[in-house]
């Protein structure tokens, strides 16, 4: 029978206890919990009885489990702890041409077929063998100061994720400006200068589905601002407000002069394609091929005219199913190129594309299928 002091455990049920108080056939048993509950006594066990427990007393007054408890502490402080050295980092592989900056930094819609309601990333990549300090800083017109965005270290060949952006946030992108030094680790390099970049963003090209454009970065189109390119900062144009109305006068002034005048808009040759013995036509769209002249022509305006002679060409055998047309545009730059695959992912995108033959064009020819 359980006596006061004694450690018992129920019998028909989980749990036990102390006994603090006897009454008849009743004890009353302290659980772990501080509880007292009162149970029959033919519903206990007694576990350690209280003369049991005085007994494991030792002679220095600490209970059997204390000098056991004890003697464990100190079986664990003469093990001894080791530390595993932490492994060497791996040598940074560099790539050719890598020593020339090249360094982009775009932003990408998350749902590029929902402009209206989509959020946008910002994505920074260092195409060079270079580490770079950067600081990435915008400013929205009629703020007083710029704001860093992000800065940190980014590692050589790589590309990483800067930032979230809602709508309203880009809607205060209206100039956005770099910072960076460039340096090597543990190995001799050209020395690069500090830059700092400063460009002007049009905001509501962000929500025009025309406005971005494939990268050779990137997997979806973009709007991309260039910060440096083969080791030359994109800085962007500034005019010279103290020197215009000089430059205005001397054109008025030009403008003047009796000159005999050519009419330089595009004269275009008569045949723009030509069937070769397998039934493909080619289009050469380089300009020599394409104008008799192209004196009074800027650059934009040669590209344009290209595209339009394309678009043209595709256009007139849309309805011929299983037509092959090679494009020859060079390579050059790769700016006619990129003109052209953007009009075939976008516009001309149902057709089957790839490279033409290599041993009869050269490298910069593209091969259109039409379906």
């Amino acid at each position: 029978m359980a006596k006061v002091g004694d450690i018992v455990r129920f019998l028909s049920s989980t749990g036990g206890g102390t006994v603090v108080k006897v009454d008849g056939q009743i004890a009353h048993v302290e659980e772990d919990d501080g509880f007292v509950t009162p149970v029959l006594m033919k519903e206990l066990v007694v576990v350690s009885a209280a003369g049991e427990q005085a007994m494991r007393k030792d002679v220095f007054g600490g209970t059997a489990q204390k000098k056991e408890a004890d003697e464990a502490e100190r079986r664990s402080k003469e093990v001894k702890t080791v530390v595993p050295e932490a492994p060497a980092p791996a040598p940074m592989l560099e790539t050719p041409g890598g020593d020339r900056l090249n360094v982009v930094f775009a932003y990408e819609a998350m749902e590029l077929k929902h402009l209206s309601t989509t959020g946008f990333e910002a994505y920074l990549v260092n195409d060079s063998n270079y580490y770079l300090y950067l600081t990435y800083l915008s400013r929205a017109d009629g703020d007083e100061g710029w704001t860093t965005r992000w800065a940190g270290l980014v590692e050589p060949n790589i590309q990483i994720f800067i930032e979230e952006l809602t709508r309203e946030q880009v809607a205060r992108l209206d100039r956005v400006a770099f910072q960076y030094v460039a340096f090597k680790r543990d190995k001799p390099f050209a020395l690069k200068a500090p830059v700092a970049v400063e460009q002007r963003l049009d905001t509501t090209k962000f929500f025009k589905l025309h406005c971005f454009h494939a990268n050779p970065y990137f997997d979806e189109p973009v709007i991309a601002v260039d910060i440096v390119k083969n080791d030359i900062p994109q800085r962007a144009m500034t005019i010279d407000s103290s020197g215009l109305e000089e430059a205005l006068l001397q054109k008025k002034r030009r403008d003047a002069r009796p000159v005999k005048r050519r009419d330089i808009a595009p004269q275009p040759k008569k045949s723009k394609a030509q069937k070769n013995a397998e039934g493909t036509l080619v289009v050469d769209l380089h300009a020599g091929e394409l104008l008799d002249t192209t004196a009074g022509m800027s650059p934009a305006d040669i590209l344009n005219y290209q595209v339009d002679t394309f678009r043209s060409v595709m256009d007139e055998n849309l309805r011929n199913h299983g037509q092959k047309i090679v494009f020859i545009h060079g390579k050059g730059e790769g700016v006619l190129r990129q003109a052209l695959t953007k009009e075939l992912n976008y516009r001309y995108k149902e057709h089957r594309v790839q490279d033409a033959s290599f041993r009869e064009y050269g490298y910069g020819a593209t091969q259109v299928t039409i379906k």
